[in-house]
């Protein structure tokens, strides 16, 4: 095996990535403006801005399921046992102590199975649940006539605010660990260049070199 410089986030990954997490801050901030936490925008304003980022931030995970199922990139999201322990303990005890991360970045599996695990929980359990309760309260006027609308809505609008808090927890963890093990450069450069090291195998780099040259250094 060698580790090589090698490009594994594509220009659309790097897209999805950064414009993701631009409209979750604009949702964050008009959500809290929505709870009363600040009073940036009036509430006009708040309500249009939430509207108009969740339904951009909709469009743009409609774009990234098609990327992700036409060119099979959604192997690198389906977690696996193999490696989990040790990398829970490296996280809940070996990074205190200096040591070295125990999992190497590889050409198919680019997260390490803690990352692969919540990246999957994030897509497949709390996006859904927000962007569904979301749309259920928004089009709170095509159903308010049912028996116990009001009840109903309350429940809704509780249950997507827990999901947006969750994901905030997720997005402060995220931020965190950016600055554990190498410098929070060498974190975010690869998201920005697309370059990582990588662990290749003798015929992963040997195909590399020979028919895509451009995305191995």
């Amino acid at each position: 095996m060698a580790i090589r410089r090698v490009r594994i986030f594509t220009l659309f990954e790097r897209f999805w990535h950064w414009s993701q997490m631009f409209l979750i801050v604009v949702l964050m901030i008009t959500g809290f403006g929505l709870h009363g936490f600040h009073h940036l925008l009036t509430f006009e304003q708040a309500v249009t801005l939430h509207t108009l980022a969740a339904f951009s931030l909709l469009l743009l995970w409609a774009f990234s399921i098609f990327w992700l199922f036409t060119t099979r990139n959604w192997r690198h999201f389906i977690p696996t046992v193999k490696g989990m322990w040790q990398v829970l303990r490296f996280y809940s005890f070996g990074i205190f102590q200096g040591e070295h991360h125990p999992y190497r970045k590889a050409y198919w599996r680019k997260h390490n199975p803690l990352q692969a695990l919540a990246y999957l929980m994030l897509k497949i359990v709390l996006f859904p649940l927000i962007w569904v309760s979301g749309l259920i309260y928004l089009f709170y006027f095509l159903w308010r006539d049912i028996p116990h609308a009001t009840q109903i809505l309350d429940s809704v609008a509780l249950i997507h605010t827990g999901a947006a808090f969750t994901i905030l927890v997720f997005v402060m963890i995220h931020i965190y660990m950016l600055t554990t093990g190498h410098s929070f450069k060498e974190h975010v450069m690869p998201m920005i260049t697309g370059f990582d090291d990588v662990d290749l195998s003798p015929e992963e780099e040997a195909y590399l070199l020979k028919d895509e040259p451009g995305v191995i250094r």
